[in-house]
């Protein structure tokens, strides 16, 4: 089929396109002119137009007003469906006339009871315990024939967990069988077949644990919700009528403050159990906070800067820190951030610029590398979290840096396999400075030794490892955080024998020095083992003989520095250009 024709004009000229004769010469708008005042009328009545009022009737309320009398009961059962009511045996705590988002004594109660464990629940069986609220004088139960939908309402929550068996029972004695007394070595079978059975070659053991509190929250949430547009954080605990589209109170079992630790193991020992109880209201700003916490712990230990267990570590400083105390320690944190970076930063900066060697121990730069070559691999056998071993790394990398800087690093390319050689400066050994290093290593090494291989030989008979390399490193980064600081001390004996601190990195270690007093202040606050809690004291010390040598050792103005300079000599030139500067304001007056 032929398309039209164009219509034709007076004097035979076809007309435009966009535009045709309407009604026998009128012109009007084209196709395209009233596409374009469609979208300008409607994008104005968008954005130009007064906003409507939001229909009641598309918002969602709570059901209970505030201070409704409500009746709980609380039923424990091995099932997680519940429809028993019935059961005098299930129902364990029934309270009446509990005032709904009151804060009070009568809003808050407390029961303790002792729980029998059945046969199943000692072989990793489950319980879970179901809570139900209700008007005053209303039934939970669906059965009954006054039950009300719109007046009662409950939830469900497992009494146990379940967790893998820990890592750390893998452990063994690793002479057994050679120097072990009979007794010794009858003990460590046991413990030893114990231990076959949870080997990473069959399946992963998950033991169940017993939570000693049930702690239930109302949330006191009175907040009108658009109906299709509830917050997702708390989306999911909503609990929403179908018939009326209203929400019922949030029933929030609290377990942020239940530690780990404080859970009881199940087994076939296990004769009885306690059980503390307790019912009140929350407010929803404290809700959220929780709730945000909670996922914020999470997200760190799926991203694995976190790990299982360093969250209650932080609960519990809160739990059993003096509150004075815990405030100067999160103040004081933020300064322990601010020093690190710059000691960080001026340690850099110090060897980054230096040219010289006098006055420095090279020798304490090089163990200092190996020290923290050795907490790093500890801190990989362990499986520490990515967060810790990248900082560890980064240390690493910073002192291996640092020996560029004190000594010349050579790559040997005569044998078959490339190595390096390390070559000490001629700043470093021309002059009394590596006699001295040389000569405290030399008695500090022998000192060093003899504590390392005590304390190796001491955990070989008495402690456990995993293995042989897990042995040698322990006893390696236990040494290091018992005998560290001896590592400092070939420092202070170079400064001794030169009557001088002018050579040290001072605003470094300043930084250092604050760190360190604050150190001691997290070593009374958080929970750590007592070796740590050791080394942390330790470095007091070496910084306060730093402090007595700088000031028993002043700036002597009249010693020559590496340029052919001294103190007095800039004084004389400060002097001379002076007296130049007044005679010449001389003349010119």
């Amino acid at each position: 089929m032929a398309p039209p024709a164009a219509p034709v004009v007076e004097g035979g000229a076809p007309a435009p396109q966009g535009r045709q004769q309407a009604g026998g010469g009128g012109g009007g708008f084209g196709l395209t002119g009233i596409i374009r005042m469609v979208v300008f009328w409607y994008f104005a009545s968008k954005f130009f137009s007064p906003k409507k009022p939001v229909d009641p009737s598309v918002q969602i309320s709570n059901l209970f007003p505030k201070s409704q009398p409500l009746d709980m009961w609380l039923y424990v059962s091995e099932h997680e469906k519940f429809n028993d009511f019935g059961s005098e045996s299930a129902l364990v705590w029934h309270e009446t006339n509990i005032p709904y988002a009151v804060w009070g004594p009568e809003s808050t109660r407390t029961l303790t009871l002792k729980y029998p464990p059945t046969e199943s629940l000692k072989h990793n069986g489950s319980l879970f315990a179901h809570v139900y609220f209700a008007h005053s004088g209303f039934s939970p139960d669906p059965s009954d024939p006054e039950y009300q939908p719109q007046a009662a309402f409950g939830r469900t929550h497992p009494v146990v967990v379940y967790f893998p068996k820990s890592k750390a029972n893998k452990k063994k004695s690793l002479l057994a069988g050679s120097a072990d007394s009979v007794e010794d070595q009858a003990t460590t079978k046991v413990v030893d077949n114990a231990e076959d059975d949870s080997k990473d070659d069959g399946p992963e053991e998950w033991i169940s644990y017993w939570k000693p509190n049930i702690t239930i929250n109302l949330v006191a949430d009175f907040t009108q919700y658009p109906k299709t547009g509830i917050p997702p954080n708390i989306a999911p605990y909503m609990n929403i009528d179908p018939i009326t589209g209203n929400y019922y109170p949030t029933i929030y079992f609290n377990e942020f403050w239940l530690l780990r630790d404080k859970l009881i193991a199940l087994n076939e020992t296990v004769t009885e159990l306690t059980l503390n109880l307790e019912v009140g209201p929350i407010s929803m700003t404290k809700w959220q906070l929780f709730l945000q916490i909670d996922q914020s712990f999470q997200i760190h230990r799926s991203y694995g800067s976190m790990l299982e267990g360093e969250a209650d570590e932080l609960k519990r400083v809160f739990l059993e820190g003096n509150p004075y105390l815990l405030g100067i320690t999160m103040v004081v944190s933020l300064l322990h951030s601010v020093f690190d970076f710059l000691a960080f930063k001026n340690d850099i900066q110090f060897w980054n610029k230096n040219k010289s060697m006098e006055g420095l121990s090279a020798k304490t730069v090089v163990v200092s590398f190996i020290c923290q070559l050795i907490i790093f691999l500890y801190l990989l056998d362990n499986d520490t979290s990515w967060m810790i071993l990248a900082s560890s790394g980064i240390g690493l990398v910073i002192e291996f840096w640092k020996i560029g800087k004190a000594m010349h690093i050579e790559i040997d390319r005569t044998g078959r396999i490339p190595m390096l050689r390390f070559r000490d400066r001629e700043s470093y050994a021309g002059n009394k400075t590596k006699e001295y290093d040389d000569i405290a290593m030399k008695y500090l090494t022998y000192v060093l030794f003899l504590l390392a291989a005590g304390f190796a030989a001491y955990s070989l008979m008495y402690e456990r490892h995993r293995s042989w390399y897990s042995w040698i490193l322990s006893s390696l980064t236990s040494c290091v955080y018992m005998f560290g600081f001896i590592m400092m001390c070939p420092q202070l004996f170079i400064n001794y024998k030169l009557k001088s601190v002018a050579h040290l990195p001072w605003r470094q270690m300043t930084y250092k020095f604050l760190n360190t007093i604050i150190d001691d202040l997290f070593a009374f606050v958080i929970k750590m083992p007592t070796l740590h809690r050791l080394s942390v004291f330790r470095d007091d010390l070496i910084f306060l003989i730093y402090v007595y040598q700088r000031w028993i050792y002043p700036v002597d103005k009249k010693r020559v520095n590496e340029f052919g300079f001294g103190g007095e000599d800039d004084q004389a030139v400060v002097s001379a250009e002076t007296d130049a500067a007044t005679e010449e304001e001389k003349k010119t007056n």
